[in-house]
């Protein structure tokens, strides 16, 4: 799989572009605030819909305009596809599969599949838990895109449940009656779907789990042993929560049941998987807080790279995008990933300067200044 042309209308910083690229490994080059992220950012957007920099649409359109579209041809087996996004701030994005309407943005999802490494990611390692929530859902829509319906369909439950909780809790707290049969429900809904994202939350954890390992030995050249494992809200003391959907079913229930006072006073749902958290450890330490600056990013790209094995055994490579990744790095860090990723089917590089590159990473380059991008 790769991407064969990118076209972008007032995205960013481009009022218009229309790159060709090929197979194997492109850099894009220029000094920070030039445009080159903003190229990459292009590609990981039609992969997932969103962007690795900013949670909403509306930087992404540039300034004065009132909507960016992204255009990128895909290539898979011989075979292409184009998908078409226009983005627009404040109303419904649109998307089209090859010309036709889609009746959803989210209908294109699995079309390109992309894996990306950029600064940010050491949030994966140092940042909140919702970071690393946010890493096992991605991976679970790119490897099934039906999980974005499901991510949805709980986030709607959940917001509707809080809503409720948040009006019965002045009551509450008045020790004034509070009819709960209609909370009742919204707890039943939020227990049948969350069940089904923890379950495939529980199971990636467990097949990113030796891959991570086989990474990190790569990466770092030592004998640390990253552990990942998964901690439920509804079993907090429990090392391995159970992967049978039904069974998580029940155990939501009954946490939900037990934190019902708790609930009623703060207002907020305390139990489901928007509350729970991915566990990293190195050498039996807890990650955050005791991996040295080395071993974050170590810890951060072997992540990645786990994901990208993952996809690549379901078909295809995906599309690697390594964004301004290699500043980052020290010069054996650099060379050991250079040389792990060097053999993949499309690999996008972005680097203020050509002598952050690894001599292993040759093939196209483009020049990046003032929004301008020249192949040279």
């Amino acid at each position: 799989m790769y991407v064969s042309h990118l076209q972008l209308a007032d995205f960013r910083c481009y009022e218009s572009v229309h790159l060709k690229l090929d197979p194997g490994i492109s850099t894009f080059v220029g000094p920070n605030g030039q445009g080159k992220t903003n190229l990459v950012e292009a590609v990981g957007y039609v992969a997932t819909l969103g962007s690795h920099r900013v949670s909403g649409d509306a930087p992404l359109v540039r300034r004065g305009a009132e909507r960016a579209v992204v255009r990128a041809m895909v290539m898979r087996d011989a075979r292409r596809a184009v998908v078409e996004l226009e983005i627009n701030p404040g109303r419904a994005n649109r998307a089209r599969l090859n010309r036709a309407p889609a009746t959803r943005p989210r209908e294109v999802l699995g079309v390109l599949r992309t894996v990306l490494f950029a600064p940010e990611d050491l949030a994966l390692v140092k940042g909140d838990p919702g970071d690393r929530r946010r890493f096992l859902d991605e991976l679970l829509v790119a490897r099934a895109p039906r999980f974005a319906g499901v991510r949805a369909d709980y986030e709607r439950v959940l917001k509707q449940r809080n809503a409720l909780l948040k009006s019965a809790s002045a009551r509450y707290l008045k020790r004034q009656e509070v009819d709960l049969s209609t909370l009742d429900v919204w707890s039943e809904h939020l227990a049948v779907h969350g069940a089904e994202l923890l379950a495939a939350r529980i199971a990636l954890t467990a097949e990113l789990q030796p891959l991570v390992a086989k990474a990190y030995a790569e990466l770092a050249g030592s004998a640390g042993a990253p552990v990942l494992r998964y901690r439920s809200s509804a079993a907090p003391e429990e090392a391995e929560p159970p992967a049978d959907r039904e069974r998580l079913v029940a155990l939501l229930r009954s946490a939900m049941e037990d934190a019902r006072h708790q609930e009623l006073q703060r207002g907020v749902s305390l139990v489901g998987p928007h509350r729970d958290e991915l566990v990293l450890s190195l050498d039996d330490m807890p990650a955050k807080g005791y991996a040295s600056q080395g071993e974050s990013w170590s810890y951060a790209l072997s992540l990645r790279l786990a994901a990208f094995e993952l996809l690549r055994a379901d078909g295809d490579d995906p599309v690697l995008i390594l964004d301004d990744v290699f500043s980052e790095l020290d010069a054996e860090r650099r060379r050991r990933l250079a040389e792990h990723v060097r053999h993949c089917e499309q690999v996008l590089v972005s680097a203020a300067v050509p002598e952050d590159i690894p001599t292993e990473l040759q093939g196209a380059r483009f020049r990046v200044h003032s929004g301008e991008v020249e192949r040279v």
